[in-house]
């Protein structure tokens, strides 16, 4: 991987407001140029919820963004409760090489089928500048098979170099400015939500989507 171009990025990437709102600010997702397809269908992307769901959200993560983690549970919440999501995984690492790291660890998981549980364990780790130690300690915890993570981590590094290559060219395609970022529906929305506002979100998601 060229960590030089992943990590050049936009000239200003910042992490996003943590703003947890009942009326969290939208705008449309995709603007004119934008590929939605290439965004929402990529084959090699993590999916998780409902494969077949009537609404997709997009998420644009780092595992070192404290604002996404504290919007990952209530996103969980949300997919389960409702049952009709698909949640498409954009491992976006833009603070460094710990999150090129912790976002190979999670797209090497994939391979056993395993993305999730890794996704959720980096998740789960507090704060900010978390160092590769400590995300490999997560993961080792997470019970994956860690023999097999690490092979498939270098057995599949061209793949998962152009995944995390696509992601942010697309990220740059969207004018994305930071991390967390959801495509719901047609709505983008550049903020840490709390459960009310991703269920408010996807309801207007989806009253859009009929009218």
């Amino acid at each position: 991987m060229d960590r030089r171009t992943l990590l050049a990025l936009l000239p200003a990437v910042a992490l996003a407001p943590a703003l947890l709102s009942l009326a969290p600010p939208t705008e449309e997702a995709f603007a004119q140029g934008v590929d939605p397809n290439a965004i929402l269908n990529d084959p090699e992307a993590p999916i998780s919820g409902n494969p077949k769901g009537d609404l997709t959200i997009v998420a644009f993560l780092d595992y070192n963004c404290p604002f996404c983690k504290k919007a990952e549970p209530d996103l969980t919440r949300l997919v389960k409760a409702d049952g009709r999501i698909r949640l498409v995984h954009k491992d976006w690492p833009i603070l460094g090489d710990a999150s090129v790291y912790g976002a190979q660890l999670a797209l090497a998981a994939k391979y056993q089928g395993r993305y999730d549980a890794v996704h959720r364990a980096l998740m789960a780790i507090p704060g900010r500048k978390i160092p590769k130690e400590r995300m490999l300690e997560a993961v080792a915890a997470s019970g994956v098979d860690m023999a097999r993570l690490e092979e498939d981590r270098k057995a599949h590094e061209g793949e998962i170099a152009a995944l995390l290559q696509r992601n942010l060219d697309q990220a740059d395609a969207l004018g994305l400015q930071g991390t967390p970022v959801f495509l719901i529906g047609q709505l983008k929305v550049a903020a840490a939500l709390d459960y009310d506002g991703f269920r408010q979100a996807v309801a207007q998601a989806r009253a859009r989507g009929r009218s």
